[in-house]
């Protein structure tokens, strides 16, 4: 599975900016998908996820009311909406993609995209 995102970029505080995530390769048995931060000198963390099943989403209370994750399964891509931005929310933004086959879950990352919230 590879995963490339698009859609950061540089905007100022209560702007708005909207990413994407493209899977291709073996989609089959993705399970779930969703969009981890990580701002310099910090670990990775998670921003939302949404389940490929039933589309339940889940997001971390820093953004809840402001980010909102959707997924188009036809296109094979995941959206997060980013409203009323903060500085605080700067920070490489990565796709993350688990998929299960059997017994085994594999992970996969794509490869960032900076977003930069100027105050």
């Amino acid at each position: 599975v590879q995963l490339v995102e698009s859609g950061g970029g540089l905007v100022q505080a209560g702007g708005t900016l909207k990413l994407s995530c493209t899977a291709s390769g073996n989609t089959f048995r993705i399970n779930a998908m969703g969009w981890y931060r990580q701002a310099p000198g910090k670990r990775r963390d998670m921003v939302a996820t949404i389940l490929s099943g039933d589309g339940s989403t889940n997001y971390v209370d820093a953004v809840k009311g402001r980010f909102t994750i959707s997924r188009d399964n036809a296109k094979n891509t995941m959206y997060l909406q980013m409203d009323s931005l903060k500085p605080e929310d700067t920070a490489v933004y990565y796709c993350y993609a688990q998929q299960l086959i059997g017994d085994a879950v594999d992970d996969y990352w794509g490869q960032g995209t900076q977003v930069t919230v100027s105050s």
